[in-house]
């Protein structure tokens, strides 16, 4: 067995654990069994779930079990942490609509080929035909109130609006859930945010005053951005792995963006790369910013490991065509569309706008005459043909796939048009 946690401090990824020596001693004996939980709160996971599962992924290649749990059951429920207010219930029948995407990609991170190396779970299994009665009397009856409420994100609710019974027993569901997998599958290692903490160590208790036994917990830490921003944020929201919510095309781009400061941090984070290589790249940020090494191999790598190969070709042509690189009608309409939407852009119902007022429309440039003053100065073009008449109305035989057209000011700005 490698030394996970050494590596695993090395990359940042160790925020809480019960007893780091204990663990560590456990897992020098032999493969051990870690888990870590999703909700489907959404329809996707976002970049932000990752942390946990790519260290879990981590463990997994070490030479440990992966069980990846997805929450069927609390999914229902919610998780009173980081919100001030009740969350809203969703219907059962969407939750395990999600509960199936969100399965899908967990598993695209861990390896499945075989029991022995990996599992995936949902904890609807052995909640769903848990009675009330059973719930208090077996599960609720180990867990004093006086600790509960002391967990942190209680005592803000209490504090705040309340917190109802439903959120409140989410703790207890969750501690269950750790409970049901020593059971089932031997498991000894609960995954999750620095956020879960009060959560986990409930389990990690619970097992203690049910099973006599000691098992473990371990927690990451929350991902901050060098500039203040929110990690796993952009201006049109969050980045999902739903190609449908993100596409590949901005989920490459928002990796290829990354701060400098930043980039080397993610790199150990959501990169499966060696130490020696990730020091390789961080040399390169240091001495040849401006080849962005660094976050082409992050962008590169991630995006290969979410949607293909095909898909990090089809992002790389688009973005070499979109600055004259390369033929934009080759492209198909999904990518250029995508492309398209993470820059100033203007939707238009038909054709019949000159190409100034598109370009000043779409926000590529500030005002008409602006526009104007790019084409008498030999910068505007139009699907990569330079325009020379001010005064040219793009028709139909413009279109791209039917539907774009690309407008560009000198050799960086890029605007899009989409018609209909």
């Amino acid at each position: 067995m490698t030394d996970i946690l050494d590596d695993l401090a090395w990359r940042g990824l160790i925020a809480q654990s019960t007893d780091i020596d204990a663990l560590r001693a456990s897992l020098a004996k032999g493969p051990i069994t870690a888990y870590c939980g999703f909700d489907p709160t959404a329809p996707s996971l976002h970049v932000g779930n990752l942390v946990p599962l790519f260290t879990l992924a981590r463990i997994q290649q070490a030479g440990h079990r992966a069980i990846g749990l997805v929450g069927g059951a609390t999914g229902l429920i919610g998780d009173p942490g980081g919100r001030n207010t009740e969350r809203a219930l969703n219907p059962v029948e969407l939750v395990a609509e999600w509960v199936e995407k969100i399965r899908v990609q967990v598993s695209r991170f861990l390896d499945l080929t075989d029991e022995a190396r990996g599992v995936m779970v949902s904890n609807l299994d052995w909640t769903a035909g848990l009675s009330a009665i059973d719930f208090l009397r077996d599960v609720g009856k180990h867990f004093p109130v006086n600790r509960m409420l002391s967990r942190e994100a209680v005592s803000a609710r209490l504090a705040g609006e309340g917190l109802s019974y439903t959120e409140f027993s989410y703790q207890i569901l969750q501690s269950n859930d750790y409970l049901e997998l020593y059971r089932r599958y031997g498991c000894t290692l609960q995954l999750g945010g620095s956020d879960q903490w009060g959560n986990i160590t409930a389990g990690v208790d619970f097992i203690r005053r049910v099973e006599g036994a000691h098992v473990h917990a371990l927690t990451v830490p929350l991902i901050t951005k060098a500039d203040g921003t929110k990690f796993g944020k952009t201006a049109g929201g969050s980045v999902w792995l739903n190609p449908e919510m993100t596409s590949p095309y901005a989920f490459y781009q928002f990796w290829l963006n990354a701060d400098d400061r930043d980039v080397v941090k993610f790199l150990k984070i959501f990169s499966f790369r060696s130490k020696e290589e990730i020091e390789e790249l961080e040399k390169s940020v240091a001495e040849r910013p401006f080849a962005r090494e660094a976050q082409r191999a992050l962008a590169v790598e991630f995006t290969t490991m979410l949607h293909g190969a095909d898909q990090v070709v089809a992002v790389q042509t688009a973005a070499k065509a979109l600055f004259g690189q390369g033929a934009l009608q080759e492209l198909d309409a999904a990518t250029l569309g995508a492309a398209l939407s993470e820059v100033p852009r203007v939707q238009v119902p038909e054709l019949g706008a000159s190409f100034v007022d598109l370009m000043a429309d779409s926000g590529l440039v500030a005002s008409k005459s602006e526009a104007r003053r790019a084409i008498k100065e030999g910068g505007a073009y139009l699907n990569n043909e330079k325009v020379t008449d001010e005064g040219y109305i793009p028709t139909g035989d413009d279109l791209i796939a039917g539907r774009y057209l690309v407008l560009r000011r000198g050799k960086k700005s890029i605007g899009g048009v989409e018609v209909g």
